[in-house]
């Protein structure tokens, strides 16, 4: 990847998040540098009663990055994008790129793109939510033209079951939820760890597999790929 120099990366991500930055800074170039913002929430998932005052702690923590380096602003909270539906994660995606003054990809949308780009029109899925925002997922990547063929959640009701959930527990629940009738399989979550899983899972399946993190650090990247170039002082 041809980079004028290492990215510098903004990251937001509910502040029950262990996964992401470190997973995003792997799949990025070396020297690659990541400033996080934590939103604070409650010990339950997200779900629609709760969403708008997360999402308004997080415009009001999104000011942070208008005065610093970073290149470009990933907002990593995929239930939150499922929930607010493809218009309401467009909107915020607007609203979070005039407070920061910087371009944004959301984890939703990030997905949505990197599945349709592979081709993908029957996938297999795997998500750790409750069926409220497994319904919300589903409905956002009917949107986009991706029917969800099979499917497996680990049905966390709390943000402490969520993060105790284990890279080989999600490999073995994709295991259990892959078929041959399945273009693609997507794990989503932008908490579970899945990126010492991908690979292997690819290789096994003999078709893409693609994560929460993963469409989103592609994105990210990529969006610094068409920066302009700087000129010399």
């Amino acid at each position: 990847m041809d980079m004028q120099h290492p990215p510098r990366l903004g990251l937001m991500v509910p502040i029950n998040n262990t996964t992401f930055e470190g997973e995003l800074l792997q799949g990025s170039p070396a020297g690659s540098s990541c400033m996080t913002l934590r939103i604070p929430r409650g010990p339950g998932l997200l779900t629609p009663e709760t969403l708008p005052a997360y999402m308004e702690s997080a415009l009001g923590l999104a000011t942070q990055f208008a005065q610093s380096d970073v290149e470009v602003v990933a907002y990593g909270c995929t239930a939150a994008g499922f929930i607010s539906g493809p218009a309401g994660d467009a909107r915020l995606a607007e609203q979070l790129k005039q407070v920061t003054g910087k371009p944004v990809v959301t984890t939703a949308r990030a997905m949505v793109v990197a599945l349709q780009e592979i081709g993908a029109r029957d996938i297999a899925l795997v998500t750790p939510y409750m069926d409220s925002v497994n319904d919300q997922l589903k409905a956002f990547l009917a949107d986009g033209g991706i029917r969800v063929r099979r499917f497996n959640s680990f049905h966390a009701e709390t943000v402490d079951k969520l993060g105790r959930i284990r890279s080989d527990e999600v490999a073995q629940l994709a295991r259990e939820t892959m078929d041959e009738g399945c273009d693609a399989m997507f794990i989503a979550c932008a908490q579970l760890p899945t990126i010492d899983i991908l690979e292997d899972l690819w290789a096994e399946f003999k078709r893409p597999v693609l994560s929460s993190i993963q469409c989103t650090t592609q994105a990210a990247l990529r969006l610094l790929e068409r920066r302009p170039a700087q000129t010399a002082a």
